[in-house]
């Protein structure tokens, strides 16, 4: 039953963020793992870049894209502690089995069944953040949860890197996949339901009054949110795409081993924790002035990374 606004305090709204972080952790943990290993199963099962790059972008984006819009709606209307928790599930079982790929339709399948797991983590996980914390904190505990991107992609990287280094690359992804069914356990178990649009001043909302339709119709129609989508989209283009095979760079350009260039780069990236929660903080002071610095301040960061990029 989902917890009115009145039962959810102050110290489980920030337990249940400190969850979310973590789930988010084990998100990235799985999806950057592939990564830092790719030069391995290249020499193993003797994989072109194409395939490598098929593999880790379109393979993964395509199913994951696609799948969190169905999941998105299924979270407008249902559980979102129980999607959080079979997501987890099924994308942490997918990672496990990458480690026994024999060929390239194994690590293909493995890699959908990641994307469409990861799917059913951000889309009810912000809606519920959303209804954990008003609008004037909201931004900083969207960056909180942020964090697990940074922190989970070097986490990924260090892990994938040391355990390849000594085991193997395929012990490295049964190590990060099994815990995942644990975690999804304590998400089922502790997790609750808040009242949907709680948090909102004008209180409690019914999702049910719109069909999907209506809602893609709403926001087709604004000009903001195509912005934000494009935004995001050429982000992701540069981010993803290049980051994908720095570990490569490193390997086949500075011939450093796995564990050295695993460690150096998980270390490089932890650097990324401190602008993601400036970015939620910052937000959070300046938008009580002018809304808009919601998206100047990562407008101004992202201006400021590309030269040096």
């Amino acid at each position: 039953m989902p917890q009115k606004p009145s039962e959810i305090t102050p110290r489980y709204a920030n337990y249940a963020l400190g969850l979310l972080l973590g789930v988010y952790i084990f998100n990235f943990i799985d999806r950057q793992i592939l990564s830092i290993l790719i030069e391995n199963i290249k020499d193993e099962i003797q994989l072109s870049d194409t395939e490598l790059g098929f593999l880790g972008g379109i393979a993964f984006a395509l199913f994951y894209t696609f799948a969190g819009i169905p999941i998105a709606r299924w979270a407008d209307r249902g559980s979102r502690r129980n999607i959080i928790s079979i997501s987890i599930l099924i994308w942490s079982l997918f990672t496990a089995f990458t480690g026994a790929a024999r060929n390239f339709w194994m690590i293909l399948v493995a890699r959908i069944g990641v994307g469409v797991g990861e799917a059913g983590c951000s889309p009810p996980a912000h809606s519920l953040i959303s209804d954990l914390f008003p609008a004037e904190r909201r931004g900083t505990a969207l960056s909180i949860y942020a964090l697990g991107i940074p922190i989970g992609g070097s986490l990924g990287t260090l892990i994938g890197a040391w355990v390849g280094d000594l085991f193997g690359w395929r012990m490295a992804f049964v190590a990060v996949g099994l815990p995942g069914i644990l975690l999804a356990l304590i998400v089922r178990m502790t997790l609750r339901e808040p009242v949907r649009g709680g948090s909102e001043v004008a209180g409690p909302v019914e999702t049910d009054a719109q069909s999907l339709s209506e809602v893609l119709r709403f926001m087709a129609g604004l000009r903001s949110f195509w912005h934000l989508s494009f935004a995001g989209a050429l982000h992701a283009f540069v981010g993803y795409g290049a980051a994908y095979f720095v570990p490569s760079f490193f390997a086949r350009v500075h011939e450093m081993g796995l564990a050295e260039r695993g460690t150096w780069l998980s270390l490089i990236g932890l650097v990324a924790v401190i602008g993601t929660y400036l970015g939620g903080w910052l937000g959070d002071r300046l938008a009580p002035k002018d809304m808009r610095w919601y998206l100047w301040v990562p407008a101004i960061a992202t201006l400021a990374g590309g030269p040096i990029a």
